[in-house]
């Protein structure tokens, strides 16, 4: 059974930067793209960025691109979402996921990935 764990969450000032890890075990875990989703209270979970496991590609949501980037490090089995220039609209429970889908991954559907973490709460204020 697949399993994603997240961390490095927290709190931190806008304009700061947070690296995000998410943790992936079991059976073909390496096999999976990966992709993070936010969700913050009383709105819908939402696409931040995934990248392809196969050939590395990566996705950003508008809002994110140039601040945020996902990277792979294929021997930890872990993924990475490192943060920069957050803004107080970045907080927000972050979430990691698997599919094997290119289509999901590219397209940030997060309603099509089937495996999830726990979630990782990241608060962006002064």
């Amino acid at each position: 059974q697949l399993q994603l764990v997240e961390s490095g969450g927290g709190l931190v000032q806008p304009g700061g930067s947070l690296r995000l890890s998410c943790a992936v075990s079991g059976f073909s875990g390496d096999y999976y793209n990966i992709g993070w989703f936010r969700q913050a209270p009383g709105k819908e979970r939402e696409g931040v960025s995934c990248i392809i496991n196969s050939d590395g590609s990566t996705y950003y949501a508008d809002s994110v691109k140039g601040r945020f980037t996902i990277s792979r490090d294929k021997a930890k089995n872990t993924v990475y979402l490192q943060m920069n220039s957050l803004k107080p609209e970045d907080t927000a429970n972050y979430y990691c996921a698997a599919d094997a889908s290119v289509y999901s991954c590219s397209r940030l559907r997060f309603n099509r990935f089937g495996s999830w973490g726990q979630g990782t709460q990241v608060t962006v204020s002064s």
